[in-house]
């Protein structure tokens, strides 16, 4: 088995199950509290809110997984010096694994809030569990283990919409098709479950959904909470895409109570692209999804509360304390002294009958392994001249048996960069048509069959099961209709300076209310310019908070509350000055 082949299990498991030596886990001790586990008990459950990080101080842990089937799977056995955990413990959502003492064990039990202190106050140790806990997650996305199993028909559109927002959360699930596994038949027959209400999900902790919606599924596996309606937050920052997460690591780790929403997942169009080759400081590329869960596990490092996927609908001012009050989706209430409006653009979608017959199954808007997976020896089309175009195309056509390219413009250099336009014209399985325009969509069942499209030679037609659309994005601002933000002619919001001299940098026509990335009007639409601008807006922020008499606290204040000494406060700053 090739390097590539192997597991990141065999590869990384130094770095995956490190032990740590007596004299740190003495530096960690003031972080947590003792505990004692008699033999066979749990000291997790999978689908049971976690405790956070546990160093096993004497005694051994079985930690283990469940396959689809129910069947036990042993992962390691964690002896004096390792510690449990993964990326969940960073925000106190529920186990993926289950760890039971082997014999007797006792621990340093560090809670989620402790484990964030520890993160930043100690800086090398930090680094190598952070590590840890991301390689753990990754080994379990991997195995597809201890996440929730979805039992429906491949290819089925309600199939792939909950398989993709599993995946674009970073969260492992299985799949089973109810047609050819055993396991899903059995599934199906245990829960007595009609074919009409497929697909179903079985939730880590035993609970059963039939056809959820997103909101659903993300509250049966504890990926959101309710929202305490009492509490005021520095800032609400609405979007995770690239702008929005960094806006959230910057004020976060300056110490701003910071909530992160989003109505779909994190990473916004950057993290379904299949690879980025001109984001600064990866000069090999970086998959869109390994960028953006980088940001967002480091939003979580500092204290950013995230809801995900929690839908925001309104905003208004509550004019007796100017507070800002976001309305959501579930009917919850946000408030906040500051918003970050970073909610980008929405993908476009072609103008052609019944295309809403074959979204989700058929029709797709990023090309994620999920549809690579899909598209596997088949003829596929694309729509599309941008970059994120020309990188799908670029990844797409090693899987897909060939890759019909349809572009409206003259000249595919002429809206995309060079190095994809190269790339894509060395590939022998892909077709290039210039000034073309799909027409007309064909198939039966919510699966396509054909498409139609008009060129300079005339109406043409394919056998076509998959299509592919990437033509753009308009400004995703219908849930601030009515707010009162100022927009310029295409729909894009007006900020600083083109409202006039007494805005902030980034302000809206509404005071405390800011927008940031591809929302705003004049933004340059790359991840770069986006990061950076998420950046620019927390100096902004601290101006506005302090200009309110509400002067935010800082890191060593919050972290004061936490119980941390003198010599880890001044840690703890020395590190986010260095940021």
């Amino acid at each position: 088995m090739t390097a590539l082949n192997r597991p990141i299990i065999e590869i990384r498991r130094h770095q995956m199950f490190p032990v740590l030596e007596p004299a740190e886990i003495e530096r960690l001790r003031r972080f947590g509290e003792i505990r004692f586990f008699r033999a066979g008990e749990a000291l997790a459950r999978a689908g049971e809110t976690g405790h956070g990080l546990s160093i096993i101080l004497a005694g051994k842990v079985d930690i283990t997984q469940q396959d689809g089937s129910g069947k036990t799977v042993p992962i390691t056995t964690h002896e004096a010096g390792a510690f449990m955990g993964e990326v969940a413990q960073l925000s106190g959502r529920p186990a993926l694994v289950s760890a039971y003492a082997q014999e007797p064990v006792e621990a340093l039990v560090i809670l989620p809030e402790r484990l964030r202190a520890l993160l930043i106050a100690e800086a090398e140790l930090g680094e190598r569990i952070m590590r840890a806990l991301i390689l753990r997650r990754v080994g379990l996305i991997e195995t597809r283990g201890g996440g929730p199993v979805i039992v429906g028909r491949t290819g089925h559109g309600d199939v792939l919409r909950l398989a993709n927002f599993l995946s674009r959360n970073g969260h492992p699930h299985q799949s089973f098709d109810v047609d050819t596994d055993p396991e899903a038949q059995a599934i199906v027959e245990r829960f007595h479950v009609n074919p009409e209400e497929l697909p179903i999900v079985v939730c880590p902790g035993g609970e059963f959904l039939r056809n959820p919606t997103e909101s659903d599924l993300a509250r049966c596996i504890g990926l959101v909470a309710s929202i305490d309606p009492d509490r005021i937050f520095d800032v609400a920052i609405v979007g995770a895409g690239p702008a929005g997460l960094a806006a959230a690591v910057y004020a976060a780790s300056e110490g701003l109570s910071t909530l992160v929403l989003d109505c779909r997942s994190f990473g916004g169009q950057a993290g379904a692209s299949a690879r980025i080759e001109n984001y600064l400081g990866f000069p090999t590329g970086i998959s869109g999804m390994a960028l953006m869960a980088r940001a967002y596990n480091q939003a979580q490092k500092f204290g950013a509360e995230t809801a995900i996927p929690d839908e925001a609908i309104g905003l208004e001012v509550d004019s007796n304390s100017d507070r800002h009050v976001l309305t959501l989706h579930n009917n919850e209430r946000v408030s906040a002294r500051s918003v970050v409006v970073a909610t980008g653009a929405r993908y476009r979608r072609l103008d052609v009958a019944d295309l809403e017959r074959f979204e989700g199954a058929s029709v797709h808007y990023w090309a994620s392994p999920l549809e690579a997976k899909l598209c596997a020896g088949q003829e596929v089309a694309l729509v599309g001249a941008g970059n994120s175009a020309g990188q799908a195309v670029v990844y797409l056509a090693s899987h897909a048996a060939k890759i019909l390219l349809l572009a409206r413009g003259k000249d595919l250099g002429a809206s995309m960069s060079r190095y994809p336009v190269e790339r894509i014209k060395s590939l022998s399985n892909v077709e290039i048509v210039m000034q073309a325009a799909v027409t007309h969509l064909e198939g039966n069942g919510g699966m396509l069959e054909a498409i139609r499209w008009q060129a300079n030679s005339g109406e043409m037609r394919r056998l076509i099961p998959h299509l592919f659309l990437f033509i753009g994005a308009s400004p995703n601002m219908d849930w601030l209709a009515g707010s009162g933000i100022a927009l310029d002619s295409k729909g894009f919001v007006l900020t600083g300076s083109d409202l006039g001299p007494d805005r902030l940098p980034l302000e809206t026509s509404r005071k405390g209310i800011f927008a940031i990335g591809d929302i705003r009007s004049g933004s340059v639409k790359r991840v770069a310019a986006a990061v950076g601008e998420g950046a620019q807006v927390v100096a902004t922020l601290h101006s506005f908070l302090t200009s309110q008499s509400r002067k935010p606290a800082r890191v060593s204040e919050r972290l004061e509350l936490r119980g941390l000494g003198a010599a880890a406060l001044a840690e703890v700053q020395r590190s986010v000055e260095q940021i």
